[in-house]
């Protein structure tokens, strides 16, 4: 199936959930613990393995893509490049998209602001596709991204959480997040459902470039098929640690996030999640770029957060991951305050750290999707500490679709 720019192919709905309205999804009752929630945003973290499980529905099978994905993106993924235009949390995504799909598919993406985007002038990379993303569709600065894309002669991909939105039935092809009503303004359910897809978009890339044999891809889809059972399971333990922990973070001065290859834009989403839910000053950082500057910062007042995850089966992961523990024990030597996020059963990592919070092992690809969840929980329990309305978050706001 070709798409053209006056042709709109939306990717058809398959999934568990009962769909009431263009956007409203209801969860399962017995998919969430039977709790009063003091808080959306709490509630919207716990609801992340439904929506992952609606998401990858939407677009997988057991084994396979679904042929309508592969159909509507074939043409846009076999462009020389891509470039993605994005704001906030859905640019994080974004950056995230970017390194799956140059390593799943060797497709070059770049990835920009969507408000420095438009107001470029246009260049000569006519053939690249656009990928915009965004939460509500309506983003000011994405949806001009995506009206200058559309000028400049480019095809265009919008992944947004409400299918009806300006963004959706602007593009060529529309890829919706079916995660649900999000009504806190922080993203949590919307962010990893952006996630999701951009992973499936980079394992369709694989397929329609040639580098994705059947057989990786059915391993790949099936660890993915995986994930919102381990991040279901994993949860309350979770939330058990890291409310325990917050009170030890929440008067920090600043946080300094880190993180290296895939895992440097969780460090920055969890910056910008604690920035926008608890007020804290905190900045997302490559970790190798600790000693360039941001060191003179650290002490006692300003705790490092380090992502240092690995795949140790990946050997590009394993010396990631070996190069972060070498930092953290300088970092250990110099009197740091550091939380960690490792793998379960990691002995070196919380030896190094002062806290640490264990995620299970999984493919490089995936850990991000599951990472970014204590992240999350920390902006919510720091936030609640310091009686911030996290649901609302001054000087934010977020387009919701109506009821």
């Amino acid at each position: 199936m070709r798409t053209s720019h006056v042709q709109r192919v939306t990717v058809m709905l398959r999934t568990r959930a009962r769909l009431t309205s263009p956007y409203t999804f209801l969860m399962d009752e017995t998919t969430l613990p039977q709790r009063a929630w003091p808080h959306a945003m709490l509630r919207e973290i716990f609801e992340q393995p439904e929506a992952l499980r609606r998401t990858i529905d939407r677009y997988a099978g057991l084994a396979e893509l679904r042929p309508e994905f592969l159909a509507a993106t074939r043409e846009l993924l076999q462009a020389p490049d891509m470039i993605v235009v994005a704001s906030g949390s859905s640019r994080h995504a974004g950056l995230t998209g970017e390194i799956a799909i140059e390593d799943l598919a060797g497709m070059p993406v770049d990835v920009e602001y969507a408000s420095e985007y438009s107001l470029r002038p246009a260049t000569a990379r006519r053939h690249a596709t656009v990928l915009a993303i965004s939460q509500s569709g309506e983003t000011a600065d994405t949806l001009a991204a995506l009206r200058a894309a559309k000028q400049r002669g480019h095809r265009t991909i919008a992944i947004t959480n409400v299918p009806e939105s300006t963004m959706a039935r602007e593009a060529d092809v529309s890829l919706p997040t079916p995660a649900g009503r999000e009504l806190a303004i922080p993203a949590t359910k919307s962010f990893t459902a952006q996630l999701t897809v951009l992973h499936l978009l980079a394992l369709a890339a694989g397929v329609h470039r040639g580098s994705m044999p059947q057989e990786e891809l059915a391993s790949r889809l099936r660890s993915l098929q995986e994930l919102p059972g381990s991040i279901s399971a994993q949860l309350p333990l979770w939330e058990q640690e890291i409310e325990s922990i917050a009170p030890f973070y929440s008067s920090a001065k600043t946080l300094l996030f880190l993180g290296r290859g895939i895992h440097y834009p969780m460090a920055r989403e969890g910056a910008l999640k604690l920035k926008e839910s608890s007020y804290l000053h905190a900045e997302g950082y490559p970790t190798g770029e600790l000693r360039h500057g941001p060191n003179a910062l650290v002490s006692p007042e300003v705790p490092l957060v380090v992502i240092a995850t690995c795949e140790h089966s990946d050997e590009d992961s394993t010396r990631r991951y070996e190069s972060t523990v070498a930092l953290l024990e300088g970092m250990k030597k110099q009197g740091a305050t550091v939380l960690a996020i490792c793998n379960t059963g990691d002995t070196s990592i919380p030896q190094l750290s002062t806290h640490s919070i264990a995620v299970a092992p999984m493919p490089e690809h995936l850990l991000p999707i599951a990472e970014v969840v204590p992240l999350q929980l920390l902006a919510y329990f720091v936030a609640v500490r310091n009686g911030i309305d996290v649901d609302r978050p001054r000087n934010l706001s977020k387009a919701v679709l109506a009821e």
